[in-house]
């Protein structure tokens, strides 16, 4: 009986080692795979204005439009920001910002930038006296608007 058993096992084992392999379906050379269909645009891969969001919820791409402006030519200029945050999608009638100047004329230690959003501020500051720049969301100003001190106008 155990001889049985054994026997019996051993071809169950050896069958086993012989199952027959799937065979590849054959492939169509005159039909390309499929793609994505010609209506679907690309995914932005960046931030992107949120209309009916928060100013949290738009702060990451304030702060990526300050880091492009830092980052160029125009790094202690506060029209680039403005018209920069205007070209992302922010309405420049709710922007505010500092001069680029001291009342002297020397250039100014840092500027600082705004978007009222709602009852939030997205205010950002730049400059050689900060160490990076810097964008924050903070509550709208008791007196309304975002920043406190003399701001120029943004008449361009």
């Amino acid at each position: 009986m155990i001889a049985w058993a054994a026997s019996a096992m051993i071809a169950a084992v050896g069958l086993t080692g012989c199952s027959v392999a799937p065979q590849p379906e054959p492939s169509s050379p005159s039909v390309p795979p499929q793609t994505a269909s010609p209506s679907t645009s690309p995914t932005p891969t960046g931030p992107v204005l949120v209309p009916d969001g928060s100013a949290q919820d738009n702060l990451p791409l304030f702060t990526a439009v300050m880091e492009d402006v830092w980052d160029s030519d125009d790094s202690v200029k506060g029209r680039a920001y403005v018209d920069a945050l205007t070209d992302a999608g922010f309405d420049k009638a709710d922007m505010q910002v500092t001069r680029d100047k001291t009342s002297v004329g020397n250039a100014a230690d840092a500027i600082q930038f705004s978007v009222l959003w709602g009852d939030e501020c997205l205010v950002g500051q730049v400059g050689p006296s900060t160490k990076a720049p810097t964008a924050v969301v903070l509550p709208e100003l008791p007196s309304g608007g975002c920043l406190i001190g003399q701001t120029r106008p943004i008449d361009w």
